[in-house]
């Protein structure tokens, strides 16, 4: 893809590489689609950087704006899907 993601400049080096693992994964559900429990382990990584509603929110929204792709739908059907199911956002 031909954009940047968004990342906060206060989050280290070893976190924004996790939070861009997150971006990654999302398209992934867009593009090819993805194991449930990865995509939730990767969630849950990012909310230990990003453990805010709010700021969640906005970080979620810039990316689907740039992107098109909302992790939010992708998050709530793997939260709604079984262990072992594959994501696929098609």
């Amino acid at each position: 893809m031909e954009y940047q993601y968004p990342i906060d400049y206060h989050w280290t080096t070893d976190e924004i590489v996790d939070v861009i693992k997150f971006y990654e994964a999302i398209e992934r559900a867009y593009e090819k689609g993805i194991d449930r429990d990865e995509l939730m382990a990767i969630y849950r990584r990012f909310k230990e950087i990003v453990p805010s509603k709010a700021e969640e929110k906005t970080i979620c929204g810039e990316f689907e704006e740039i992107s098109g792709y909302s992790s939010y739908r992708t998050i709530k059907k793997a939260k709604d899907s079984a262990s072992g199911d594959s994501i696929s956002m098609k």
